[in-house]
């Protein structure tokens, strides 16, 4: 980012800090910001913008807890650029699924429902770089396992990079989303290295009829892998609980 340019104006106005905030995502999503950028000193921004320093702490609150910004203590801290927004909804999906007492069913069938559009749309848009990271991922899970270890993150990323395959960024939001929310439900529950196997087993079978364009026999294999994935979740049905 070009020091330079002045890309922090004065923000008049009440609620001045909801301004400020505004302004720095809007650089952000003009890419004048980006991930790893260190924002200037709030006495700095505070100059920039025409406002208090108190009126910068709040925005770089509300940005921070948005998932924005990262704010490092110690030397060499400050604001950072850092996109967490997949994370932050990911954990607020959570919240409303157990806010809303949503079934374990409802989300197998809402996820079905959503990754077999995914994989449909994989089947005609993936090219030899997406089927490659998709051999890769498997190959290091399989890697993993034979050494008695689990490989939850690497399964999931499965499920990404199937995502990316569709060479459709909402579809991509939307598995990210559904993933980050799984991911916590999934770490309360108690390790299960043959289920773990099993989703390596599914997702390999699942390319290969990618591959051989089966997309009936895919459609089938997802089905079968996400319902067995339901059946291991509702043996830790406290996963879904408020108080877990």
């Amino acid at each position: 980012m070009n020091q330079s340019e002045n890309i922090f104006i004065p923000m008049p106005g009440k609620r001045a800090f909801e301004e400020v905030s505004s302004r720095i995502k809007k650089l952000v999503f003009q890419g004048l910001l980006k991930p790893g950028d260190k924002l200037p000193p709030e006495s700095d921004l505070a100059k920039k913008f025409n406002v208090s320093r108190q009126t910068i702490r709040e925005a770089l609150r509300i940005l921070e807890l948005s998932g924005f910004i990262e704010v490092q203590q110690g030397y060499g801290g400050g604001s950072f650029i850092k996109d967490t927004t997949l994370s932050k909804m990911g954990h607020l999906f959570l919240d409303t699924i157990r806010l809303e007492r949503i079934t374990i069913e409802e989300l197998t069938v809402a996820r079905l429902e959503n990754e077999r559009a995914i994989l449909n749309h994989a089947i005609d848009s993936a090219d030899e770089t997406d089927i490659a990271a998709l051999r890769e991922n498997i190959e290091q899970a399989k890697k993993i396992i034979k050494n008695n270890l689990m490989a939850t993150d690497l399964n999931f990323e499965f499920h990404k990079l199937l995502a990316k395959a569709t060479k459709n960024n909402v579809l991509v939001i939307l598995m990210e989303l559904v993933l980050v929310a799984l991911s916590q439900v999934v770490a309360r529950t108690t390790p299960d290295l043959e289920t773990t196997a099993s989703a390596i087993r599914y997702h390999e079978k699942i390319l290969q009829a990618m591959t051989e364009k089966d997309r009936a026999g895919a459609l089938k294999l997802l089905e079968a892998h996400l319902k067995e994935v339901q059946g291991q979740l509702s043996k830790s049905p406290e996963a879904f609980k408020i108080s877990a």
